[in-house]
């Protein structure tokens, strides 16, 4: 396997991604579902979720193998454009 250095890291690396929503039984799902189709090999034993206090909003942190910095790119770029995620992290 061929390592590349882009900034501080060295890929392909372990990388926690953080996407904030409001609370619905489906949104950790809606994550995994997206992060799968750039990682078809990703652990879902690696997601976390955490309730807001108020219960309002779901966080959920999935820690995937990142190839590259394109990888992460279009990643970010999906979570970002989909309309249940607010936040990502």
């Amino acid at each position: 396997m061929e390592y590349e250095q882009e900034s501080a890291n060295l890929y392909p690396c372990a990388f926690p991604i953080k996407a904030i929503g409001h609370y619905a039984d489906d949104f950790a799902d809606i994550v995994l579902e997206i992060l799968r189709r750039h990682d078809p090999e990703l652990d879902a034993g690696t997601l976390e979720k955490r309730l807001s206090n108020g219960g309002r909003y779901l966080s959920v942190t999935v820690t995937f193998t990142a190839q590259s910095r394109e990888h992460l790119d279009a990643i970010y770029a999906e979570l970002k454009g989909h309309e249940r995620v607010l936040y990502l992290i």
